[in-house]
């Protein structure tokens, strides 16, 4: 049976919504107040991890309607994987607090840098099943699509699989550079998707042609 993808959005919005908020609670107010200006500026990987995964969770928002924008109904297995998908992101909240923690305490940051990168990973390696599933199966994607704009957002998200597995990988081996190869991966990944918006090609049967 498919459905209608706006309640699938708008229950996406409302986990991504509560899993950046979420994030703001990492950052706790100094204890010292005597030195307050000091005591703020050591919660500097505090400020760091909640940028970067803020970020990082908000390009998976905006590429999530970018998505399903182009997907015109759902079916149980486009829900499974986008169900999985949620359960990844709201994981993130976690993995960004233990990336800050091992930041501070200068212990364990190769493991830290590795999780949340892993967390990432697994959240491209999702959003690359789903828009494959839908490509496999052009009755869930809208007529306004065409086979160029499709492939733009696949090789998008293709490239997200390689440059957070990357980072990640470095990671284990230099940690500042592991973030600093995923934390670049931001303004390259807010860019429009070129095609995405390409005119439609009628699918057969669609023009009033021969199926």
């Amino acid at each position: 049976m498919e459905r209608h993808p706006s309640r699938v959005v708008a229950f996406s919005d409302a986990v991504i919504a509560i899993a950046v908020t979420l994030l703001v609670l990492e950052i706790r107010p100094p204890q010292d107040t005597r030195h307050l200006f000091h005591s703020l500026v050591t919660l500097w990987p505090s400020y760091l991890a909640y940028g970067v995964t803020f970020m990082l969770i908000g390009q998976a928002w905006a590429n999530h309607h970018a998505m399903f924008d182009q997907i015109r109904s759902v079916d149980r297995t486009v829900l499974f994987l986008n169900t999985v998908l949620l359960m990844d992101i709201a994981f993130l909240p976690f993995a960004a607090s233990v990336l800050a923690h091992a930041l501070r305490d200068g212990e364990g940051q190769r493991v830290a840098v590795v999780l949340h990168g892993i967390t990432f990973e697994l959240a491209a390696i999702l959003f690359n099943a789903v828009w494959a599933y839908a490509r496999r199966h052009p009755r869930l994607l809208v007529t306004t699509l065409d086979s160029a704009g499709a492939r733009a957002i696949g090789r998008r998200f293709r490239i997200a699989l390689t440059w957070i597995a990357t980072g990640t990988l470095l990671g284990a081996l230099l940690p500042a550079l592991g973030v600093a190869v995923i934390a670049a991966f931001i303004p390259f990944y807010w860019l429009p998707i070129r095609g995405e918006t390409a005119r439609a090609r009628p699918r057969p049967g669609e023009d009033g042609g021969p199926a």
